[in-house]
């Protein structure tokens, strides 16, 4: 029992993660039409910001700062040199330039810092454990990584659906000549967008800094996964992105904790665990297809 609750908080916890980054690129990918690739660099690059300018102050708190800055600034950047001019363009065009950045920060990264790893200590007040239930201790950071995904899933929400930009951002993704023609400058608000969405990127990595080490290319590692996301989600919609990481985050979870148990039930170790191995690793496509089945434009829709 223990430790199906603890597999049932880390899937939690990494459902939080998994949100923060396909809540961005649910955004920019719904309301632009853009495929950002690149979208594991911004990951990336705020976890590199914040481990930094924590290492260097000893303050945990400058390096969220950062690496909050630092992935909102070159996602801004991103916006206006090169995805500005890729709008009209077809989604090839849009592959190719991203990808072409992912090698390009990917490499700038590694000339700056090194490919060595960098460790990022958790917070000193978030160090310890809370006992969830006599017997069942759990790490007090990882019960803040749920937390600040489920604030920021309200956050988005409260300012989609009760303010005057959430009300641009959904206009803009159904009817964005009307909403042009009305006066609303599109170009503003699509680099608000992308900046949004390189922002809960960079929260991500910073969140993820003390969990895992910080290394050149770890946005790739997730960024599959994060497309998962949204498309069981339904593309442009942050209450599915939040709904298919929750999924996506349980099911890799608990798959990668107890096949290799459950297959071991009926057939040799070995052969079990290379099964278990396999399955894991197929598992969260497993789920994508049966929910596609049901429902091929996602769990929620825009519009639908």
């Amino acid at each position: 029992m223990q430790l199906l609750i603890e597999q049932i908080l880390n899937g939690l916890q990494l459902g939080g993660t998994l949100f923060l980054l396909a809540a961005g690129l649910t955004l920019v990918f719904g309301i632009m039409g853009v495929i950002n690739l690149a979208h594991g660099s911004l990951f990336m690059i705020g976890a590199y910001g914040a481990a930094i300018v924590a290492g260097k102050t000893g303050s945990w708190g400058l390096g969220v700062i950062a690496g909050l800055a630092a992935a909102a600034l070159v996602g801004v950047l991103i916006e206006l040199v090169v995805i500005r001019r890729l709008y009209a363009r077809d989604h090839l065009y849009q592959v190719l330039a991203t990808f072409g950045l992912i090698l390009f920060f990917n490499g700038l990264v590694a000339m700056v810092v090194g490919r060595a790893p960098l460790l990022m200590e958790t917070p000193k007040v978030l160090s310890g454990f809370v006992e969830l239930l006599p017997g069942i201790p759990y790490p007090t950071y990882r019960l803040a990584v749920m937390g600040v995904g489920l604030a920021v899933a309200l956050g988005l929400w409260f300012m989609i659906a009760r303010t005057r930009v959430g009300m641009l951002i959904r206009a803009g993704a159904t009817h964005r000549d009307m909403v042009s023609a009305l006066g609303v400058d599109i170009a503003k608000l699509y680099t608000f967008v992308f900046g949004l969405g390189a922002l809960l990127a960079g929260l991500a990595g910073i969140v993820v800094g003390p969990i895992r080490s910080v290394q050149v290319g770890m946005g790739e590692q997730v960024l599959i996964m994060t497309f998962v996301v949204i498309v069981i989600g339904g593309i442009g919609s942050v209450r599915g992105a939040f709904v298919g990481a929750m999924l996506i985050g349980m099911a890799d979870t608990l798959g990668r904790a107890f096949l290799p148990g459950l297959l071991k039930m009926h057939m040799s170790g070995a052969l079990a665990d290379g099964l278990a191995g396999a399955l894991s690793s197929v598992l969260i496509y497993i789920v994508m297809a049966l929910v596609l089945v049901v429902r091929p434009r996602g769990l929620f829709p825009v519009g639908g």
